[in-house]
C-alpha cells in the first residue's frame, strides 16, 4: 500500500463560536470518519489541526504574517493514510466531514518517502 495525505481545505472563517453541543456533534463526525478508516487499518496518522497564527518565509529571508496572507483558502489541518492507489484515496475522502464545510475540500496528495 502506498501512503497519502489528505489536506483539508476551507475559506477563512475566523475565530467560529460553536455551542459546546456543536463542538461536540463536528468532534463526533471527524471520530467516525477517521475510525472508520483506522479500523480498515489505514489510517497511518490521524491527523492535525492547525491553528491560525502563522509566517511564511520566503527568499532573501523575507517573512510575511499569516500562511494565508495572500489566499482565499487555508489548510486547516492534514492526515495521512494508506491505500491501494490514489482512486482509493479518493474514495476514503468522499465521507469526510470537511465536505460539510462552506467551500471545504480535501486534497489527496501521494506521499514520497525522503532517504536520508
Amino acid at each position: 500500500m502506498k501512503e497519502f495525505a489528505m489536506i483539508y481545505r476551507s475559506e477563512p472563517m475566523g475565530e467560529i463560536k460553536l455551542t459546546p453541543e456543536g463542538n461536540l456533534e463536528i468532534s463526533k463526525e471527524w471520530e467516525n470518519w477517521m475510525g472508520g478508516i483506522a479500523a480498515q487499518n489505514k489510517l497511518v496518522s490521524p491527523g492535525m489541526r492547525l491553528g491560525n497564527e502563522g509566517r511564511t518565509v520566503k527568499p532573501g529571508n523575507i517573512v510575511t504574517n499569516g500562511p494565508y496572507a495572500e489566499v482565499k483558502e487555508i489548510v486547516g489541518g492534514l492526515s495521512i493514510f494508506r491505500a491501494e492507489s490514489i482512486e482509493d484515496a479518493l474514495e476514503l475522502a468522499k465521507s469526510c466531514p470537511m465536505l460539510n464545510v462552506p467551500d471545504g475540500s480535501v486534497e489527496i496528495r501521494d506521499i514520497i518517502q525522503m532517504n536520508g
